[in-house]
């Protein structure tokens, strides 16, 4: 009787051990940050309500801004989409892997094997998902179309894409390519397109709804407001009193784009996860400023789009965290994309090593302040015939058929005065570590056209408007 009685005994504590392993893993599970990455494309910096805009009303994305920490000095790694979501994805400077340029094709050292982000690499989602969580990406790729580089078969598990870097924005054709290609998914059979910041907003949020029980990383990767111009007829409407005509339809692009965070931020509320959920909101770079009736403003920045002025990097960037962040702070020293991969992979209770070469600092200490100073205390830029590095509040710019310039980007964030003669030990060493670190990197992965290169150098000296338009 004794013999079945320890029995007994010994079957009651290994059920009670099972059971409190359960309960003790779902509530690990439940601790465990989500992450919501909202990415627009090519926004203007100035185009928002809480950056400054006089024009364009944003109140989803600015309640979101001042419910959360806005970063002061927001950087991506790169002045274009591909490069810029390269590093973003893989917590590297796109550099050291070759990633130097947009994947544009076709070109002469064009083979589609190895156009798209090198399979070496290891994206957010691949760092997540041995931490138990579920990634989504619900939006643009652009880091390669053949199917060693899809999103799918890098660590996502539900995809809702198109190929290529833009698309138009109502409609796609099966056998259609380009702006036209076919939408793809590895979870649905895609519907029409209704219009299609709509219908990325909609597919986050679905995936919001269907994922609210695990961990999840949603990469929500909006178009807007890059190319086509395209907007709905009633959200035009709003913005008759702007006299630009490409303007008006910029202005409701971007207020389309608010409504859809604003959907977002909404079904996180609604199904009760708001509090515990990450959500980042920057743009893929600055935004493109046309020499000619200029749509867009990256005021109070000079330069824009594929250039390495402050214009071209600094981007909008936002940090929610309810339960961690204090609402209403501003973070006053540099935050770069490179950042984001590494703070989730830790707040996720991951760990990453040296030898995994990422380039991001956790900077979830710094926002909480647990940890001062700052964070990023040497950045570095390279885009085809350009490059950069800034050290503290000193930015120098190297470009090919000038000398090199320096500006003091605290007292002189449009970059209008060129210190560099007053500074010639201070030049020196930072084109030595510029130097240093082009013969440390691989070969650029896509090139660039002479034709481009020059554009890319006369954006250099275009006279940029840095007063918010106002009629």
């Amino acid at each position: 009787m004794m013999f079945k009685l320890n029995i007994h005994k010994g079957a009651m504590l290994s059920l009670f051990v099972l059971i409190l392993s359960i309960f003790s893993g779902a509530s690990s599970a439940q601790d465990k940050p989500n992450f919501v990455v909202i990415i627009a494309d090519d926004l203007g910096y100035g185009d928002l309500g809480y950056t400054g805009s006089l024009q364009i009303k944003t109140p989803h994305i600015d309640q979101l801004a001042h419910g959360g920490v806005i970063v002061e000095q927001g950087y991506v790694s790169a002045p274009v989409c591909g490069p810029s979501r390269a590093g973003l994805m893989t917590g590297r400077n796109q550099v050291n892997f070759g990633f130097d340029n947009n994947n544009v094709k076709p070109g002469p050292q064009y083979n589609k094997d190895y156009f798209g982000l090198p399979v070496t690499e290891k994206t957010i989602a691949n760092w997540l998902a041995p931490l138990g969580y579920v990634s989504g990406l619900m939006g643009k790729w652009h880091l390669g179309d053949e199917p060693h580089f899809k999103a799918q078969n890098r660590g996502f598990d539900e995809v809702w894409t198109y190929p290529v870097g833009g698309h138009d924005y109502f409609r796609s054709e099966p056998d259609g390519e380009g702006y036209l290609s076919p939408l793809e998914s590895n979870f649905k059979t895609p519907q029409p397109i209704t219009y299609l910041t709509d219908d990325t907003g909609n597919e986050s949020v679905d995936f919001i709804r269907r994922h609210k029980d695990k961990p999840f990383f949603l990469y929500a990767s909006f178009n807007a407001p890059h190319a086509p111009l395209q907007a709905k007829k009633e959200d035009i409407a709003r913005y008759k009193h702007i006299k630009n005509e490409k303007r008006q339809i910029y202005a409701a692009m971007i207020h389309n784009l608010d409504v859809n965070v604003g959907k977002i931020i909404a079904t996180l509320k609604e199904q009760g996860v708001y509090d515990n959920t990450v959500v980042i909101f920057l743009s893929d770079n600055g935004g493109s400023v046309a020499r000619k009736n200029p749509r867009l403003t990256n005021a109070p920045y000079r330069g824009g789009k594929g250039i390495l002025l402050e214009g071209g990097i600094r981007v909008p960037f936002i940090v929610s965290w309810p339960g961690k962040l204090e609402a209403g702070t501003r973070y006053h020293y540099p935050i770069t994309a490179l950042d984001i991969l590494p703070s989730f992979v830790a707040a996720a209770g991951g760990r990453i090593e040296k030898q995994d070469n990422i380039d991001g600092v956790n900077v979830f200490p710094y926002l909480t302040m647990e940890k001062s100073g700052n964070p990023n205390a040497k950045l570095m830029w390279r885009f085809t015939v350009s490059a950069s590095i800034r050290e503290g509040d000193w930015k120098l710019i190297r470009l090919p058929d000038r000398l090199p310039q320096l500006y003091n980007v605290k007292l002189d964030v449009a970059e209008q005065h060129d210190v560099a003669s007053k500074h010639p030990e201070r030049v020196n060493r930072l084109l030595k570590v510029l130097g240093q670190w082009d013969v440390s990197t691989p070969q650029h992965l896509y090139m660039e056209g002479a034709k481009y290169k020059k554009i890319q150098l006369d954006s250099y000296d275009v006279e940029y408007n840095l007063i918010q338009p106002q009629e």
